[in-house]
């Protein structure tokens, strides 16, 4: 499978038919039973990768963990306001996933990167202190971005009316991911360009 089917294929796995198929049961069945099914999906994706390279994949695993965190705050209910909240939990839930595996050895950046990018050989540059700089600090970036972002839409739905909330929520989220894509496209390319460089002087 050549580097862009295996993205697209990833993409498509665990993340649009999920959501996809959320939005064709909803409408005949519960929230929870459509939002079990679709989880479904990226959990068959994660046991099949476990089974063929005996280890977890990171992207699948980070979508399965939203779509759980979704169905939990789902069963937990509540008020228009809580409902309007529960979006930003889950944005808040990754942005501290990316926080926390700051702590481990190496970041879920890293994983994530390593999923995409399809080469074997990627794994070796974790021998480069740069190149483990980079990926820290993307995750670094990514977690407090997410993170930020939720606590934006929290104090908008304790400070707004619904309907003013549910005008704006969308510049606010897709402006925090925008920008933060932005940056990680231009960081990456100056990133691999240095680290090609620092690989020649060795």
């Amino acid at each position: 499978m050549s580097k862009r089917n295996y993205v697209i294929f990833t993409l498509l796995v665990n993340g649009i038919v999920p959501w996809l198929l959320y939005v064709l049961l909803n409408d005949h069945m519960s929230s929870i039973a459509a939002l079990s099914i679709a989880t479904l999906v990226p959990l068959a994706d994660n046991v099949v990768h476990l089974a063929k390279h005996r280890k977890l994949d990171a992207f699948g695993s980070l979508m399965l963990f939203t779509f759980l965190l979704t169905i939990a705050l789902v069963l937990m209910g509540g008020s228009e306001k809580v409902l309007l909240v529960r979006e930003s939990i889950i944005t808040a839930g990754v942005g501290l996933v990316f926080l926390i595996s700051l702590l481990f050895r190496r970041p879920i950046m890293f994983y994530l990167a390593m999923r995409f990018i399809n080469n074997p050989s990627f794994a070796d540059n974790w021998s480069f202190a740069y190149f483990r700089f980079v990926m820290r600090l993307m995750t670094l970036v990514w977690g407090i971005m997410l993170t930020l972002e939720a606590v934006v839409r929290v104090i908008m739905v304790a400070e707004l009316s619904v309907s003013t909330y549910l005008a704006l929520s969308n510049f606010v989220l897709y402006g925090f991911i925008g920008v933060t894509v932005l940056w990680t496209v231009v960081y990456r390319r100056h990133s691999a360009a240095k680290l090609t460089a620092i690989k020649k002087t060795v």
